[in-house]
Formats: structure tokens, sequence, C-alpha cells
């Protein structure tokens, strides 16, 4: 009898190859992955103790409850510039999976997905899933790491969705609105769709995040947002999405059969955290600054730095030539120095020769493991 076959899948994340491999291991500085080394705000987890306490942790809608959608809403119409309803909003298991559903909906076989090149490897692996053709365009660090217009023109004539990573990850790159007018213009030659990624919106430390969606008059922006990085909630797994009416009702019929609906304890979770004090996220943004500019005057001292980021916590380190392989260099570097970090090919061709440092550890631990990669690569052929 034959072994049973499964459909192609992608590659497993850098990141996560990285982060299984580091449990492993004892004594690692981690700078692999981009988790929050801040607690979650107290008031969230009280609010969700307090609600246990009763009892009565039901399913709830597939597309979330209807009173914290409201509150998204409002958060969308104050923060984002978005007029956001509750029938155009979904809450769904953190950013990952309505990145995953909102291309399962709007991607038919085939179809050219473009996505930043380097970008969050999660794009890719959701596109290939949804059988699209993942088209990358490129950011280079000449450039700051924003696209090249002329060039996503030319793409655009061979694809459906358009991926945009404001603040990026792994780059660190903000969009500015003069760019997302002319995107938005270029998608409307071209019929695209796009994608949105806004997750790391609160974390901004040079100019401002614009919304696309806030901008946009045809409604082909789906907006996706999460509780994890700006909240410390990556644990919780929740973050919504806003699109319009069609596009979110096919994700509501993907997330049924994907998850049925959202947890009910991360929903009061979202709620506590949208309607209490947000005096921690100016503090943990103030924290990452700091973070990232010790980080880049420590790896631009080493001649290693690829590039100031504007935002989120990740900033990149040149480890050598276009030739160096970046998988084999990070496993050498975390069973020798061990010191974890992202290779940067898992974020596509353009992350040849770099690394990811995650700024969402100590400055101690950030500090020692610039000082560790900057020892390894100096003695490496």
């Amino acid at each position: 009898m034959n072994p049973p076959q499964t459909n192609q899948l992608p590659r497993r994340s850098g990141i996560r190859e990285i982060m299984d491999l580091a449990a492993t291991l004892e004594d690692v500085i981690h700078l692999e992955i981009g988790e929050p080394d801040f607690p979650t705000p107290p008031h969230v987890v009280e609010a969700v103790q307090k609600a246990l306490h009763g009892g009565n942790v039901k399913y709830t809608l597939s597309r979330g409850d209807l009173h914290l959608r409201d509150l998204i809403g409002e958060k969308l119409r104050r923060r984002n510039g978005i007029d956001g309803q509750p029938e155009q909003i979904v809450m769904t298991t953190g950013g990952t999976s309505a990145v995953f559903a909102a291309l399962m909906a709007t991607v038919d076989i085939g179809d050219g997905v473009l996505i930043p090149d380097p970008g969050w490897p999660t794009f890719e692996a959701a596109a290939l899933l949804a059988r699209g053709r993942p088209l990358r365009y490129r950011l280079s660090p000449e450039s700051g790491f924003q696209p090249d217009l002329d060039e996503i023109e030319v793409l655009a004539h061979d694809a459906r969705v358009l991926v945009l990573n404001s603040p990026s990850n792994p780059t660190g790159a903000v969009l500015p609105r003069a760019t997302l007018e002319r995107i938005l213009e270029i998608a409307a030659r071209h019929d695209l769709l796009i994608l949105s990624d806004e997750v790391y919106e609160e974390i901004v430390f040079d100019g401002e995040t614009v919304s696309p969606g806030s901008i946009d008059p045809d409604g082909r922006v789906i907006s996706i947002y999460s509780f994890s990085k700006d909240y410390a909630m990556t644990g919780w797994r929740i973050g919504y999405l806003h699109g319009a009416p069609e596009i979110v009702e096919a994700v509501v019929g993907i997330q049924e059969a994907m998850i049925a609906c959202p947890s009910w304890p991360a929903q009061r979770a979202a709620e506590a955290a949208l309607v209490g004090p947000k005096d921690g996220l100016a503090a943990m943004r103030a924290e990452y600054h700091a973070r990232r500019d010790m980080a880049a005057e420590r790896l631009e001292y080493h001649g290693l730095l690829a590039g100031r980021p504007a935002g989120a916590f990740y900033i990149l380190a040149k480890i050598g030539g276009s030739d160096i392989d970046t998988f084999k260099f990070s496993h050498r570097l975390l069973s020798e120095e061990h010191v974890a970090v992202a290779p940067g090919e898992t974020f596509g061709p353009g992350g040849a020769g770099l690394v990811r440092l995650s700024l969402a550890s100590s400055p101690e631990a950030i500090a020692t493991g610039i000082e560790r990669l900057a020892r390894f690569v100096s003695a490496t052929p």
C-alpha cells in the first residue's frame, strides 16, 4: 500500500526552527522571536480572571462578540481613520490567522500575491497554502527598505493581492502617506486588493503610521491588527480584521472551518485592553526606542548595521556577503555562542547576508548578544 500523499507545504519559518533548537539548550540569549519581555497589563489579567469566575465560558459568534466588535469599530475610527462598522470586523486568533483567512478568502489557484522581500515568512506560507503564487517585491537597504513603486507597477499586472506591512517585520521601515497614496493608485489601475498588516502600529519611533484603509476610496484594503505586540498579549492569541462586507463574510466562513469561533477568554482580554489605561503602551514604546538606539549604535560600531528601524522591535545586522547561508550561520551561532537570531533568508532572498535581532529582550541580553555576534562574524571565514 502506498503512503498517503500530502500537498506540497511551505518550509517552516526559520524563526521557529531556531526557537525549537534553542529550547534544547541552556543559557541562550534569545533574540530570535518577537515576544515582548513585558507582562500583559495587570488590568487585562484581572478583568479576565473576574470574567472567568462568572463561569459562563461558552462559544461565541464565529466573527466575535458584537460588543467587542463595537469597541474595535470605535478604535478604528479614532486611531486609524477607518469607518469601522461591526459587520465589517472579524475577531481572529491573532494576526497570523487573519492573514491566512484573508488570503484564503481572496486568492484563487494560481493568483499572484505580491509580498515584501524581506518580509514576514507567514506571508509566503499563507499565499502558498491558499494555492497562490508568491511574487516578491524588493525592499533594499539602500532605499531604507522602502518599496520600488515602478517594480510594483510591473508586478501588479500578474497579481491579485498586494501585501503591505508597516511598521515592517523584519526591517522596521514605516511607509509614508505619499507612498501609500501611490500604491493605492497602482492598486486601482490593476484591480488589486491590498492586505495591510499593521500589527506594530503603536511601536513607531520616527515618523507616523498611516492606515491605507483611511485613504482607500474603493474598499479594496483588508486591514489586520493584533493585541500581541502593542499590548504584550502574544499568548492570548487575539487579533482582528477589517474589510469589505463580502470579504468579511468569506473570512467568517473560513474561520468557522478553522476554529469555529475566537476564544472567549481572549475576547474578554481584548475588551479590557481597549477600555483600560494606555500608559503602558507609551512606556513599552519608549523602552523599545531606547533599545533601538543602543542596538543601532553597537551594530554600527562593529560595521554590522543594515539600517536603523523606524518602528517595530527588530533590527537587521549584516553578517557578510550574499553567499553566506544564513540558516547555517544562525544554527552555528546558536550552537557555538548560544545566541539565537533569525536567519535573514527566512524572510526571502532579500534577507541574504543578514540576520534579524529582536529588541523584545532585555538591554543586557541585546548588548551581550551583539558582542557575541560581532565576535562570531569576525571569526567566520
